[in-house]
């Protein structure tokens, strides 16, 4: 074991995993994140904590994190590179470790002109592959980023990264997952996925090259809420890919709430019969309250 999560436990038992994202408030109020850890506890491996999600102001995810280890439920700490310096991201890794957080997911970060604060200064000293090498190198060295030892305790952390099988140029997007592989990760969750087939193709590349092999592949997968929320997703949010089908699926429902889980649950047995996929990663963004009804009609068990 790099860490001993548990979620690096199941992963590596061949078990089908199952996580999901829990997004802090954008307040103080440690209240919130109890009650959402309440609705998933029992029903996912562990919970994602978002880092200044969209480049919105929230609650720390180290905080964050902290609360969920207290109230008995896994959390996989979001890293960005967009607020921190490599001096500020070490530190924090370490307080995270010592308080303790067991995954870490390494991300670059969306741009700040996309948040409540589009005239932040964006720091961005490092990339997603370079953090992703200098947390290998902090865990396994263990070494700080300028090469100097490390005294005492290292941090051990189960190591992630994102990836987006359907950005341009597709061709790449394998390419670019396989240099996270060499960095060090440990496990990656993807976008969100719609187009199945799209995906399958990128699951055959990552077979191709050993990227599967190497690393635990969780596919990202979410409940629709309406037509409207699909219809936003594939005309205005880059990188995804959301098939006409889907949306005159939503369309057409009656209860368009019911008929997105049960897309989600739909992708799920998709997915999770393509060789290489370790598991789902479920994002419903503040609808947490869906996590467990598309767990038991998906039929899988944490």
């Amino acid at each position: 074991m790099k860490a001993g999560s548990n979620l690096e436990k199941v992963l590596e038992s061949g078990v089908f995993a199952v996580t999901a994202e829990l997004g802090p408030p954008k307040s103080a109020d440690p209240q919130v994140i109890i009650d959402k850890a309440g609705i998933l506890k029992g029903h996912v491996d562990a919970v994602n904590i978002t880092d200044n999600q969209t480049a919105i102001v929230r609650m720390s995810s180290a905080a964050a994190a902290r609360i969920c280890v207290e109230q008995g439920l896994e959390p996989v700490m979001q890293m960005t590179c967009r607020d921190r310096n490599r001096l500020a991201i070490q530190a924090d890794i370490l307080g995270a470790a010592a308080l303790g957080v067991r995954n870490l997911l390494c991300l670059t970060g969306d741009h700040q002109c996309f948040g409540n604060h589009p005239e932040a200064l964006g720091v961005f000293d490092l990339d997603s592959i370079t953090l992703i090498k200098m947390v290998r190198e902090m865990r396994d060295g263990p070494v700080f980023q300028n090469g100097e030892e490390m005294t005492g305790k290292s941090p051990r952390l189960f190591i992630g990264a994102a990836a987006n099988p359907y950005a341009d140029p597709f061709p790449y997007r394998v390419l670019r997952l396989a240099k996270k592989v060499d960095a060090g990760i440990d496990f990656v969750q993807t976008q969100i996925v719609f187009n199945v087939g799209k995906f399958e193709e990128f699951m055959h590349q990552c077979r191709e090259l050993g990227v599967s092999e190497r690393c635990r592949i969780l596919a990202g997968v979410a409940p629709l809420k309406s037509a409207g929320m699909a219809k936003y997703m594939k005309n205005r949010v880059a990188g995804m890919d959301v098939p006409d089908e889907v949306i005159e699926r939503m369309s057409a429902a009656g209860d368009a709430q019911d008929e997105g889980i049960e897309v989600c649950v739909d992708v799920i047995n998709r997915v999770r019969e393509i060789e290489g996929v370790a598991g789902v990663h479920i994002m419903a963004v503040e609808w947490e309250k869906a996590v467990p009804e598309i767990v038991k009609r998906a039929g899988l068990k944490p």
